[in-house]
């Protein structure tokens, strides 16, 4: 009898102490702890819980209140008191405007929040207006008929959770696996079509391997949207809830990582293919820097989405960043001059890849242009790497950028040439440089005269123009044209002079002149010039000359 007389003080004791429990709206942090205290299974009060619904019949703002409660368990959305500020004053700055409010989930709940009205704090208006459809899109209309035809031993737990509640999870997870396979396919054939749109080329067998990597993520985010959309209609507690979910939003994350990632794979693959169809060079080097960047980009935005998931106040973090940045910057200035001065290059294309460029002591063929520098080869083979920011301010000679590259040599024969083959041998050259397929053939861009007298030698200049830019290009043409010109002066008997002192010896007796005996006839200058054509016609069988002519 004591017992009972006990148990029951007891009893009464703890209700009474639940009744006399205040009801605190004085700041966020009390009006929210009010509202989640009242609502739990061993102090269950909905009555103080729809104190912090203001405006509503107490029926209506218990149903409120309860709804509430209910998407936030169902979302997994664990509320941390510690966080929650409890300055009546509290203020909540958006754009221009500051107002007394506090979300409790601006990432997933944006709409749940409590402001101040008056001296104290309840949950918003637009929360009362809209908690409604909220509860509708977490707990779908399919959720209290599912209610009413699950049978009494459908509710039987195991380890804390029903029977109904296990098959209906192997029933969503063979559903998902439906969907992603379907997807997946239905992915892959949208971007293919988006990828013929944009190129207007059909694609390789290596752009769809790429384009199936990443249609299996894309698969994979709809197939976790869709547990997102279900999972909260199988009303599991909350704190199996919050794992469940932020198991699903790390893995949303890290697949969005990939699929960014792939989609820059994509974009580089076809920004690459575009390039190659352009005449400049620079922008074939432009690839590898922006698929750095993007990619660098991506991973950076993905790991801040992370830390968010984890509670980590990315604005703080970002902010100390700045901070570090600026005084990281301010230590390495010359990086960040060496940064600007690679934007430079990429805006003003001063040179391309491959031109062989001069710049005061240096002289030799662009390779590559990075972040900070770029790398010149001499034509000893040697690397000069050169930092973009003295780069972008020094003087380039641009040897790529020429129209055409000119060739120009002095010839020097012999003093005691005559005239007529001076002349057959001047014409002679003309002809080979009209007939050359790399050189300029229009009249007024070459030059085959007799210049001048030098020391030891008749001077014929030759000055010409080759098509190609490229260096080891320019030197084969020179090769081609020198031999011609050697087979030509051999075979009219020109011969090229060399430093040298002549003494007069005639007045002796019995001396004789050395001069050469050189054949003047025209017709055989004729033949043998005709003959020099002939050769270099056939020294290159494949070339096309009558554009030339």
């Amino acid at each position: 009898m004591k017992r009972f007389i006990w148990f029951f003080a007891l009893i009464t004791f703890y209700s009474n102490a639940q009744e006399n429990e205040k009801v605190d709206l004085s700041n966020p942090h009390a009006t929210i702890y009010t509202h989640m205290y009242f609502l739990q299974n061993d102090t269950y009060l909905p009555k103080k819980a729809a104190a912090t619904i203001l405006g509503l019949s107490e029926e209506q703002a218990i149903k409120k209140a309860i709804k509430i409660k209910q998407v936030l368990d169902g979302k997994g959305l664990n509320i941390d008191f510690n966080k929650i500020p409890n300055n009546p004053n509290y203020k909540d700055s958006i754009g221009y405007t500051t107002f007394h409010k506090y979300v409790l989930f601006p990432q997933r709940m944006p709409k749940i929040y409590v402001e101040k009205i008056g001296e104290n704090w309840y949950y918003s208006a637009e929360t009362v207006a809209s908690i409604d459809q909220i509860y509708k899109d977490v707990f779908p209309w399919y959720v209290a008929k599912l209610q009413d035809v699950i049978p009494v031993s459908g509710h039987q737990k195991y380890l804390g959770i029903e029977l109904w509640q296990v098959i209906a999870l192997v029933v969503l997870l063979v559903l998902v696996f439906i969907i992603f396979l379907l997807i997946k396919k239905i992915a892959f054939f949208i971007l293919r079509k988006i990828q013929l749109q944009i190129t207007h080329r059909t694609s390789n067998l290596e752009l769809d391997k790429v384009l199936k990597k990443l249609a299996h993520p894309i698969s994979l985010l709809i197939s976790l949207s869709f547990i997102d959309k279900i999972f909260p209609s199988l009303q599991f507690p909350l704190e199996v809830n919050t794992w469940i979910f932020l198991a699903l939003n790390i893995a949303e994350t890290v697949f969005w990582i990939y699929v960014l990632l792939k989609l820059v794979q994509v974009i580089m693959r076809i920004y690459k293919e575009f390039t190659e169809r352009t005449e400049s060079r620079l922008d074939d080097q432009l690839v590898p820097i922006l698929n750095n960047f993007l990619k660098g980009l991506v991973l950076v935005f993905g790991l801040f989405k992370v830390l968010r998931l984890f509670g980590v106040d990315t604005t703080t973090l970002v902010a100390g960043a700045t901070i570090g940045g600026l005084a990281f910057a301010l230590a390495s200035q010359d990086t960040v001059k060496n940064l600007i001065g690679t934007i430079m290059i990429f805006l003003d294309k001063p040179f391309h890849i491959d031109d062989w460029i001069e710049t005061g002591e240096i002289s030799g063929t662009v390779e590559q242009v990075g972040f900070r520098s770029t790398i010149v080869r001499a034509a000893d083979t040697s690397i000069y790497q050169i930092p973009n920011s003295r780069l972008s301010e020094i003087v380039i000679n641009n040897k790529g950028l020429r129209l055409y590259r000119r060739y120009q040599t002095n010839l020097g024969v012999r003093y005691d040439t005559p005239p007529e083959l001076i002349e057959a041998f001047v014409k002679g050259i003309r002809e080979i440089i009209i007939l050359h397929p790399e050189t300029r053939s229009e009249r007024d861009s070459y030059n085959v005269e007799f210049t001048g007298f030098g020391d030891s030698a008749l001077l014929i200049l030759v000055n010409v123009y080759f098509k190609s830019l490229a260096w080891g290009v320019e030197q084969s043409s020179k090769h081609r044209l020198h031999m011609a010109i050697i087979k030509l002066a051999k075979g009219l008997g020109v011969e090229f002079a060399f430093p040298s002192t002549t003494v007069t010896i005639e007045q002796f007796p019995e001396k004789q002149s050395v001069d050469l005996k050189y054949n003047i006839s025209q017709d055989k200058i004729d033949a043998t010039i005709l003959k020099a054509i002939e050769d270099f016609k056939i020294d290159n069988p494949t070339e096309n000359t009558t554009e030339n002519l």
